[in-house]
């Protein structure tokens, strides 16, 4: 076989792989992991069980390899413009954030959450996003990835109290009130702002990024800053 015909392979087997990923995203998004088969999935999917084994070796591996993607995906929405100013990048990451869960409520709630049980493999990819989303704020904050201690722990405790916003706030009907993306990004953001005021009381060597007029305003969809309803346009 040639080369171009091993890349054709190759770009073959990635699509089929991405397609079977997708599918399963569905599947366990209205699904309970314990309910699903292999053969349910193949099923769904219409295609041979042997070709889940094939690619994924089990159903776990199916469903960590879903888990894993969901994982990327949020990480590269969240922390995908490393260019940006730093104040503008923390605004862009919590935008970016609260999109990815708006648009996929199981998958960001298997993240959160750990996923089946207490999955130990699960929840260490859980572990890693929070990581990497804590060393996203720390060096737009602060110009560097890693923090003191008590600094990393009030970063921390913030991003917990994100995480249960967030879950709660995909959990609310529309017709219920809602917030707007815009309004409760603006809102974590500025609750960010007063963390890293209090890291600064007990951390002097991470001084608070000066704020500018419009921090509190955040990039919506159609491009434009949205500021809390508390404050005139």
């Amino acid at each position: 076989m040639n080369n171009s015909q091993q890349r054709g392979t190759t770009g073959r087997s990635q699509v089929r792989r991405a397609e079977l990923l997708s599918i399963g995203r569905k599947l366990f998004a209205d699904t309970s992991y314990d309910a699903l088969s292999v053969d349910d999935i193949a099923q769904h999917a219409g295609v041979a069980k042997g070709l889940i084994y094939y690619y994924f070796k089990s159903k776990r591996g199916y469903y960590l390899a879903i888990v894993e993607e969901s994982v990327a995906e949020l990480v590269s929405r969240a922390t995908g413009e490393p260019d940006l100013p730093g104040t503008e990048r923390v605004r862009r990451t919590v935008d970016g954030y609260l999109h990815y869960a708006e648009h996929h409520h199981a998958a960001y709630r298997t993240i959160v959450t750990g996923g089946i049980g207490s999955d130990a493999e699960v929840l260490a990819i859980r572990d890693a996003v929070r990581e990497e989303l804590l060393a996203t704020i720390a060096e737009g904050a602060y110009g560097r990835r890693t923090v003191p201690p008590l600094a990393r722990l009030a970063l921390v405790g913030w991003l917990s109290g994100v995480e249960g916003t967030t879950l709660d706030w995909i959990g609310t009907p529309q017709a219920q009130g809602r917030p707007q993306r815009p309004e409760l990004g603006a809102l974590l953001v500025r609750q960010l702002r007063t963390t890293l005021d209090v890291i600064e009381e007990f951390v002097p060597g991470c001084p608070a990024p000066p704020a500018p007029p419009e921090e509190s305003a955040i990039i919506s969809d159609d491009g434009r800053d949205h500021l809390p309803v508390t404050e005139s346009a």
